[in-house]
Parts: C-alpha cells; structure tokens; sequence
C-alpha cells in the first residue's frame, strides 16, 4: 500500500471543492480550512472580512496508488473557474481566490505544468490566474464546515450551487469514478 499524501486547494467556497474531492477514489479524507494568511488560528468571520490573507481552501490526504495528484489538478480545473481573480460565482474577496499550495517540488512543477498545458491548449478564454505557492501552515475550519454538502445537502446553497457542480464532476469524470 503507498503511504498517503496531501494535497491543497483553493478554488471559492470550500465547500464546494470538500463535496467532489471526497467522491474521488483514493481519497482518504477531505479537511475545509483556511491557508496563505497573516493571522493564526483564523475564524470563519474573520477569513470571510478578507483581512487576514486566508484563502479558503481544501486538504486533500489522498494514496498516490489510487490517484495521482496529476488527477486531482485535472479534477480542481474542472469544477472551478481559474479565471477568475479573487471570484468564483457569487463569492467574491481574497479568501476565494483560486490557488493551489504545493507540498513538494514535484507537486510545484505538475502544476506548473497543468496550467501550462492548458494556457497553451486555449482551454479558457481569459488567461489563468491561479496562483502557485508553497504550503503553509493549515488551519483546519470550524467542525460545522466538514462534511458540509454530505451533512446539508437539502440546504439552498447546497441545491442550487454544489448539487450542479457535483452533476457536471461526474458527467466529466464519469470513468475515473468507475475505478
């Protein structure tokens, strides 16, 4: 059995990127908290002011025998907008940026290479402006941030924002959720 690795993502509302990494074969465990900022211990509200240079992001323990990180960048470019600064939907502010924080050289570079391939594919019609940054200490978010989508799903914000981009994931990625 490979030994688990992490990966972390920013991409708007955490609790959108939770709900499809934790429908992904090999992933072991998804954790919603916040990384990149200035101040320790972040709250919910205090991210959400955009002052404390916390973006909202995803943990990701995943088996690299299961799947690769490769996959989960191919799976992050998919359910969110690169496009967008600061943005995605309704979610605006620094703490919804689309950002991707690297554990290791290799994963620097596969990112590096992802948004590469696609820049150069013309897979957007605006420039990417995901950001590339090493991790930094993650701060795991309030206990009635986990699971959220699993534990509200009835929820409007889950019915009307999540479900839909839960639909697309899994027309998009319809063979790999076979393995």
């Amino acid at each position: 059995m490979s030994s688990l690795e992490t990966a972390v993502f920013g991409g708007g509302c955490f609790w959108c990127l939770e709900a499809v990494f934790q429908r992904l074969p090999g992933v072991k465990s998804v954790e919603s908290g916040y990384m990149g900022g200035r101040v320790e211990n972040p709250t919910y509200r205090e991210v959400c002011s955009g002052t404390t240079g916390h973006a909202e992001v995803v943990q990701v323990s995943f088996d690299p025998g299961q799947i690769s990180y490769r996959d989960l960048l191919d799976v992050l470019f998919a359910i969110h907008d690169p496009t967008t600064l600061n943005r995605q939907g309704n979610d605006v502010g620094t703490q919804y940026r689309s950002v991707i924080y690297y554990a290791s050289d290799e994963q620097r570079r596969a990112a590096e290479q992802v948004i590469a391939e696609r820049t150069a594919a013309h897979e957007f019609s605006s420039p990417i402006v995901t950001a590339i940054e090493p991790a930094a200490t993650f701060y795991v978010a309030e206990g009635y941030h986990q699971n959220y989508f699993n534990q509200n799903s009835e929820q409007p914000y889950c019915r009307f924002i999540i479900a839909p981009k839960l639909d697309k994931f899994r027309k998009a990625f319809a063979e790999k959720l076979k393995a």
